[in-house]
């Protein structure tokens, strides 16, 4: 009989023959039947696509049917994948179906709206495009292409903001590299949120600036700081004698002769270029952009322990009338994000413990 027939050998007797034919007439038999138990699957619903699919897969596996039957049963499968979000499944299976029967319009929606739940567009609209040449007046098709040339359209305005706002990041972080500042890890965005330095269109860097009052740690925000103001400009306003007094200060000691600024003598690590760029680009569109330079190789710097010698304190008095860049640029100041100065009274009962480097900000 044919059943015993050895591999590769082609029947010669009319009773080998008409045994092929039995076995291909029930293969094709059973894939039909297993194609029409997949449907009625995938009209129960949910609960039973994972059968619908199992129902395909046997029919497709009898190798029984024609390429256009069996792109009908990829198709299907398709469908099933796509319903189950089995999106990278489904495209495979459309593709499956298109390669053995190209008028499949089925396949070529299922292959579109695959693509699309993946987000690869540009074969999404091939697809579609694909099936529209094969059948104009699909409706289903025309909807799909609709939605995908609005899902084009969104990323391309996606991927110009993005390119915007990281071309505008490197140009900050050239900003603050040429002036050799250096940026350490943000504080106290807690108080400050995202807040970052603007470089305007004359190439002046604009600084929003953290006020902390020592004694109480309460705080003040300068939202714009240019980098060529003076300290006193912006404290003759601050503590002007039309300002209204501090809340908190009782005992009226902070008055504009009476205040003095500080910042903390800092030592450690400051953020490489890349790193940099990460922070500038915090909260913006360029936030998540998986790849901006050479990060494997790009390093932190460092600055050794600052000492100003013996006995003194880390805290070093500005001298107001000194612009912010001036102040920025010190050897010994790493910038904590955005710039952070302590302000504290002469006439504070805690003012001599600070100046002897006796009080910490809390961690």
């Amino acid at each position: 009989m044919a059943l015993w027939m050895e591999k590769g050998s082609d029947p010669t007797t009319e009773s080998e023959i008409a045994d092929l034919q039995a076995i291909v007439a029930l293969k094709e038999s059973a894939a039909l039947e297993f194609k029409e138990k997949g449907n009625e699957y995938v009209r129960q619903g949910k609960k039973h696509y994972s059968d619908a699919i199992d129902c395909y897969t046997r029919a497709i596996n009898q190798n029984a049917l024609s390429d256009s039957e069996t792109s009908i049963l990829y198709a299907n499968r398709s469908h099933v994948n796509l319903l189950l979000g089995n999106y990278r499944r489904a495209l495979t299976d459309a593709e499956e179906a298109i390669k053995l029967c190209t008028t499949n319009v089925k396949a070529h929606y299922r292959a579109a709206k695959s693509s699309l739940l993946l987000n690869l567009l540009d074969e999404a609209k091939l697809f579609c495009d694909s099936g529209l040449e094969q059948d104009p007046d699909n409706k289903e098709l025309k909807k799909l292409a609709r939605e995908i040339d609005s899902q084009k359209q969104k990323q391309e305005e996606q991927e110009a903001q993005v390119s915007k706002v990281l071309a505008e990041a490197k140009d900050l972080s050239s900003a603050i590299e040429s002036r050799g500042l250096k940026i350490g890890k943000p504080m106290f965005q807690e108080l400050t949120g995202l807040r970052k330095p603007v470089l305007d269109k004359n190439g002046i860097l604009h600084w929003p600036v953290l006020l902390l009052y020592a004694e109480v740690m309460s705080s003040d925000f300068i939202e714009d700081f240019y980098e060529t103001d003076t300290f006193a400009a912006h404290l003759d306003i601050m503590f002007s004698e039309d300002s209204p007094p501090l809340s908190w200060d009782k005992e009226n000691n902070y008055t504009r002769e009476a205040i003095e600024l500080y910042y903390e003598a800092s030592s450690g690590v400051f953020l490489s270029k890349t790193k940099l760029l990460r922070y500038l680009l915090e909260g913006t569109a360029g936030a998540n952009v998986e790849s901006i330079g050479n990060e494997e190789k790009d390093v932190d710097g460092s600055i050794s322990e600052y000492s100003a010698g013996k006995g003194s304190s880390k805290w070093v008095k500005v001298n107001e009338k000194r612009k912010l860049h001036d102040i920025l640029k010190e050897p010994n100041f790493i910038i904590p994000g955005i710039p952070v100065f302590y302000v504290v009274s002469k006439t504070s009962s805690s003012y001599k413990d600070f100046r002897a480097g006796k009080w910490a900000p809390p961690s």
